[in-house]
């Protein structure tokens, strides 16, 4: 798409983002931890950070952090079609970064969400050697999306940083859906276990079935029987989730520490027969024990999350 036909575009979905956004709200609950409503633009300061930014800030929130950037080419898209998207990561002295640290198996993990969390993407883009970054991307409805990019520079910690993206047209506002212990994907049953606790790490549990019985050979995928991306649905927070040593083929377990109450949405990347599938389940991570007073603002339909 040419340049001015692209801006023309991006001023059309904004305004129907914007007049869609009460409508996303009430879709999934209170914004107990920021103000951004899924599908629409984060906040960002002149230095590319967010205003809420911390020293415990959860990843993915900034476009910029420690020093390194998320710079894509282009971030506006046709809804449907596979396009070119190209980014780099520069770094403290603002040249690209061209020397990246493996981790599960690849250099760089590019996640891809939509503003309402329904649709997920998890790529490996090819590096060139002028530091850019490349893959196809077909987004495949209007709206905004959320890009991650999923790194460690050479000799550096790792970082995820996030960009908006946004797909031309008109929106469609899709609910969360609700909370089930259970996902289906191609014929695969996918069972959840696991109890969350804000603030805390906790394990979680993951059961493949097919046709009623259990899938006891899964196979690794990036180093492990599964990959976990977890979604703050309130902010777009990107958490990091971690497999625990007593995973195997017939069971796949993740520490997962969720910052703060509310809605989460799960990804699971499993892999079986040389296919790579993905459930996504939605989490409720309910608030820590109320205080009288504030359990009575709760009954008064003050308080409280879904």
């Amino acid at each position: 798409m040419k340049a001015p036909a692209k801006l023309g575009a991006y001023a059309a979905v904004l305004v129907v983002v914007l007049t869609a956004g009460a409508g996303v709200g009430a879709a999934v609950g209170p914004l107990d931890d920021g103000d951004d409503a899924p599908g629409m633009a984060h906040e960002t300061s002149s230095d590319g950070t967010t205003p809420e930014e911390s020293p415990d800030m959860p990843a993915g929130l900034s476009a910029s952090e420690a020093g390194y950037t998320f710079t894509p080419e282009d971030t506006t898209f046709t809804p449907g079609v596979a396009e070119p998207f190209a980014f780099r990561v520069l770094g403290p002295g603002g040249a690209p970064v061209t020397d990246f640290d493996t981790r599960h198996e690849q250099d760089l993990h590019l996640i891809v969400v939509s503003g309402y969390l329904a649709d997920y993407q998890h790529l490996h883009p090819a590096l060139s050697a002028d530091g850019t970054w490349s893959t196809e991307l077909g987004l495949p409805r209007a709206g905004g999306y959320r890009a991650y990019a999923d790194f460690a520079a050479a000799g550096a910690e790792p970082l995820t940083l996030g960009v908006d993206l946004l797909v031309a047209g008109e929106l469609a506002p899709q609910p969360l859906p609700a909370p089930a212990a259970t996902a289906t994907v191609d014929g695969y049953e996918v069972l959840l276990d696991g109890d969350v606790t804000a603030g805390a790490e906790s394990a979680l549990h993951f059961r493949v079935a097919r046709d009623g019985a259990a899938v006891s050979d899964l196979e690794p995928y990036l180093g492990a029987f599964g990959h976990l991306v977890a979604i703050r649905a309130t902010d777009h927070a990107y958490l990091h989730v971690h497999p625990t040593e007593d995973s195997s083929p017939a069971q796949v377990a993740f520490s997962v520490h969720v910052p703060s109450p509310g809605s989460y949405r799960l990804f699971l990347d499993f892999q079986h027969q040389g296919v790579v599938r993905t459930a996504t389940f939605t989490l409720d991570v309910p608030a820590a024990e109320a205080t009288s007073g504030t359990a009575h603002e709760e009954e008064g339909g003050h308080g409280g999350g879904h």
